[in-house]
């Protein structure tokens, strides 16, 4: 039975590994469910509220405002309280703003709920990932961490059926008074299993040691690594912790400071490559090649379907072929579609499935190096004593970025026409190649200590 708990070669019980992993990885449940919720909803609340287009892009991103606040609070939040409290206490957010959401009868209740069900999201998606990392064995932590990301986009995908079996259920009239808050209240259910799934998995040991609690550390590091193995990660832990100031000065340092580049700028590179700007607005862009408004539904379900599928390829990729090629080749692609994309609807050839297919290979590769890579690389390229606020300031631009996408991109169509808009996003995916293939490192197969050291070591041979 033990040998089947345990890799022959690293005595890694992986069982364990991945069932923590899965746990912390609900959190990306609830966020892609948060998100995608209210492209369902949107419509008959504007009916119900008798909403302006200002509103109705106040309700779609005062989540995002929420999960800006929550990603910036985040950070000190885990370090002084640590990870699981800080996750246990967003998932009561998300629970509150789910129902909140679903029972007001004014469009301020309304907003005021997604707010806090925002802060709950902005701080699972960024201590989720942080969380895995720390307790993942190096040589499966991509794809660990990664399952944050396969959870977001299952989210994602679940909740178009979820929204069509409800809003199918009764007539319209029932979808303007009731059916949208049953779409925002049913997303209390994974968030109550969330909360109780948390109290059975561990603190994160390498928060425990940073508190000088090394003794509770150990028995977790053990079920994870085997006991030698164990014993030499903590040592290798309060070696690094000594190496720190734990201010996030140390940031700014020579080495470090490349980290931070690094972290921010691919963080906001995951957003302007626009691939929310697809996935939000996915039925008016369908529209906009001529399809009607059933086919393009159809559409954006085959949208969701083909994010899912490459994300769970990420999965098997992300640990086998690192996460630095797995960028430049997705970055690459989403360079090519988006380039062929803005010529399509420049020369007016949009009739047929030319549209369609490079759509959905962007989306798939995004799926198989932005989406899930990202949020591996940000989990993992901070130092020890600062991760939780380094983490945070990063995630906090990732959602400033989207919240500036999604904003612009129905002013950008008017203004400068889809070609152009798309053209653009093309060019981001363009220094997205170079920036990764000029600055990045590869981290596959390295621990979180002997990433941090990477950094140190260019900035010594620097100076």
């Amino acid at each position: 039975m033990e040998a089947s708990l345990q890799s022959p070669k690293d005595g890694v019980s992986m069982k364990f590994v991945t069932l923590v992993s899965i746990v912390a990885a609900l959190g990306g449940l609830l966020f892609g469910f948060d998100t995608a919720v209210v492209s369902g909803a949107v419509g008959f609340m504007e009916e119900r509220f008798h909403l302006s287009e200002l509103q109705v892009g106040w309700a779609v991103s005062s989540l995002i405002v929420g999960c800006i606040v929550g990603a910036a609070m985040s950070g000190v939040a885990s370090d002084r309280f640590g990870r699981k409290k800080v996750l246990i206490f967003a998932a009561i957010l998300f629970i509150i703003g789910s129902i909140g959401s679903a029972i007001p009868d004014t469009f301020t209740g309304y907003i005021i709920a997604r707010m806090i069900g925002g802060i709950g999201i902005g701080f699972t998606s960024t201590l989720c990932p942080l969380y895995n990392a720390e307790i993942a064995p190096a040589k499966y932590r991509g794809r660990l961490v990664a399952f944050n990301q396969f959870a977001t986009v299952t989210g994602i995908f679940l909740t178009y059926f979820i929204n069509s079996g409800i809003a199918g259920y009764g007539d319209h009239a029932w979808d303007i008074e009731n059916g949208w808050r049953w779409m925002f209240g049913v997303g209390a259910i994974p968030g109550v299993l969330f909360l109780i799934l948390l109290f059975f998995v561990p603190e994160s040991p390498r928060w425990l040691i940073k508190q000088g609690r090394p003794a509770e550390a150990l028995p977790i590091l053990i079920r994870i690594h085997g006991e030698e193995a164990a014993k030499q990660e903590v040592h290798d832990i309060k070696a690094s912790f000594s190496q720190e100031s734990g201010s996030l000065r140390q940031l700014f340092k020579p080495g470090l400071r490349l980290a931070l580049i690094v972290g921010v700028v691919l963080a906001i590179l995951q957003q302007v490559t626009g691939i929310n700007a697809v996935m939000y607005y996915a039925p008016e862009i369908f529209k906009a090649t001529g399809a009607g408004t059933n086919a393009s539904l159809y559409q954006t379900i085959l949208v969701g379907f083909i994010n899912f599928a490459f994300t769970i390829l990420s999965l098997w990729l992300i640990d086998k072929v690192g996460r630095k090629a797995l960028l430049l080749v997705g970055s690459a692609s989403m360079t090519i579609c988006l380039l062929a994309i803005g010529i399509a609807f420049h020369t007016g050839h949009t009739s047929g499935p030319l549209v369609l297919i490079f759509i959905l290979l962007y989306v798939a590769s995004f799926a198989v190096s932005l989406g899930p890579v990202v949020w591996v690389i940000l989990a993992e390229i901070f130092p020890n004593r600062i991760r939780g606020r380094a983490t945070a300031i990063a995630s906090m631009a990732l959602w400033a970025a989207d919240y500036v996408v999604s904003q612009s991109f129905p002013p950008m169509l008017s203004s400068f026409g889809a070609a152009s808009t798309f053209w653009l996003f093309g060019a981001m995916s363009l220094i997205t190649v170079l920036f990764t293939w000029r600055v990045v490192p590869e981290t596959k197969g390295k621990s979180l200590e002997e990433i941090e050291s990477l950094w140190t070591q260019g900035a010594r041979k620097s100076s």
